[in-house]
């Protein structure tokens, strides 16, 4: 069996993208190709065809941005190239590629899975039901498959999401001083604000991650102002392993409304960097929100609170401040959490068995 993922973007320097579901791609083709052959099919500035372990990487240069939305590739190479695959599994429902690609597996006799990683742009999808042309729904949260109305539906089946735990792990010998993390992209949906707002005095905030909204960026560092916050927009992978050990939590205060008034339904799929920073050994914070209260078990492996609500979030990072065997406590228990539920093994263990089934 030979299994092709299709996703918009690889992630990474050189090209790539930096963000939560280009890596989980990545990471899920990479342990894929552990049980069986596995491609990742991709697009890039120029044609390239490299290695990562026993993962095949195929990137096709050229491609035509739908709209002009670099999210929205096509190349009818890359469509061609699948023609050498048993198994196709397109992450991003909503895009041109994964539309056409199912067709082309219904009409050859491939297997087409499909997951949403919350991108997308114009796609036929916007205006008739594109769900029947594949075999299944893969969803990476419980949430995902509610918020798709899917849950009764015997076709979409929840995978999980995973983090490399070897990478990802304690260090006995870091020191946790009074550091808060967050991870990610800069964008007004991740409730940043909300963070700074919330921030004591005595407590730093460390902020990881490129900025996509220059105008939200600035309202950032004005309310920085006077505040222990550091904005790192290229930070490695190692300095995030470092972030995270050393922190007193990691948090993401995603909210459904954000500070200019956009709405998204889906503002989390699952919540990679609490997964991270709880491999890492950190206890958890986020808000009451999509898919995050299925990662953090409150009280345990940290903290879930209201959305929109600084006091509240300002309330538990001073609890944790001043409790530092319960941090440590929760630290462990959350890094017990990831191992049994949250390992890339485990989720591609979980897809391949899903693909056999539909033979």
């Amino acid at each position: 069996m030979r299994v092709f993922h299709v996703v918009p973007a690889l992630f990474g320097a050189n090209g790539g993208v930096t963000g939560g579901a280009e890596r989980y791609v990545l990471e899920l083709a990479r342990h894929m190709a552990e049980l069986v052959p596995t491609t990742l099919v991709s697009f890039g500035p120029q044609d390239e065809s490299r290695t990562l372990g026993r993962l095949s990487i195929r990137l096709f240069g050229g491609a035509h941005a739908v709209r002009g939305l670099a999210s929205n590739p096509f190349s009818l190479r890359a469509l061609a190239f699948l023609r050498h695959a048993d198994v196709v599994h397109c992450h991003q429902r909503r895009i041109v590629m994964s539309s056409l690609s199912a067709l082309l597996c219904r009409a050859t006799g491939r297997r087409v899975f499909v997951t949403d990683l919350g991108g997308g742009g114009w796609d036929i999808s916007a205006y008739i039901s594109t769900r029947s042309w594949f075999q299944g729904d893969l969803h990476i949260s419980e949430y995902s498959r509610r918020v798709a109305g899917q849950e009764n539906d015997p076709r979409a089946h929840i995978i999980m999401g995973g983090v490399d735990a070897d990478r990802f792990s304690p260090d006995p010998g870091a020191r946790r001083d009074n550091t808060i993390v967050y991870v990610g992209r800069i964008l007004p949906h991740k409730g940043i604000d909300t963070v700074i707002r919330a921030l004591p005095p005595h407590l730093r905030l460390r902020i990881l991650g490129q900025p996509y909204h220059p105008a939200y960026l600035a309202l950032l560092r004005e309310l920085a102002a006077g505040k222990d916050v550091t904005f790192e927009h290229d930070a490695t992978d190692e300095d995030l392993v470092r972030a995270y050990r050393g922190a007193l939590c990691v948090v993401l205060a995603s909210v459904y409304k954000d500070v200019y008034g956009g709405e998204s339904r889906v503002p989390e799929l699952l919540g990679q960097t609490l997964l991270e920073g709880m491999a890492c050994g950190t206890p958890a914070v986020c808000t009451d929100v999509a898919s995050m209260p299925e990662v953090v078990e409150h009280g345990v492996t940290g903290f879930v609170v209201p959305p929109y609500e600084p006091d509240a979030l300002r309330a538990r990072f001073e609890w944790l401040a001043g409790h530092p065997e319960a941090v440590e406590t929760m630290g462990r228990a959350g890094r017990e959490r990831v191992l049994a539920r949250f390992t890339w093994p485990a989720v591609a263990s979980r897809c391949v068995e899903i693909y056999r089934s539909c033979q």
